[in-house]
């Protein structure tokens, strides 16, 4: 069995946005030379995600709405105690709770083993400054 790893940057300009990263994905599958065995994407801080859906925009414009009034941003620390401690960010921490942390999708004949309107995303909740997701692939 052979690994592969490898880190994806991101910089987002706004405090939430999505960006579909299933080319950077299938880019490191075929780095990797791994044609049969699974694929770990995950967020490697805690007010970010990597979730798998639909690329269709009113999804995601549906996705921000629904997680802001989920968790909505207010920086005071009368809303969030995590904001007692300096910070104004505890929404992005909820916001990433629900879109959770990874994705685990297998590779079948050196591709992404996705269903029809499958795509990967790497979804930032508190973005302005660098982040990284983390793409682990195992197998043969």
């Amino acid at each position: 069995m052979r690994s592969f790893r490898k880190e994806l940057w991101f910089n987002i300009p706004e405090r939430m946005d999505f960006v579909n990263i299933t080319p950077e994905v299938e880019a490191c599958l075929a780095e990797s030379g791994i044609a049969e065995g699974l694929c770990l994407v995950n967020a490697m801080h805690i007010t970010a995600s990597v979730f798998i859906n639909d690329d269709e925009p009113g999804l995601h414009r549906d996705y921000k709405k629904w997680l802001e009034e989920l968790a909505p941003f207010d920086p005071s620390p009368q809303r969030y105690h995590h904001n007692r401690t300096g910070e104004d960010n505890a929404d992005a921490h909820h916001k990433r709770q629900i879109m959770g942390r990874e994705v685990v999708v297998a590779v079948t004949d050196g591709k992404l083993d996705f269903g029809r309107w499958e795509q990967i995303f790497y979804g930032e909740f508190d973005g302005r400054r660098k982040k990284r997701a983390l793409v682990k692939i195992i197998g043969d």
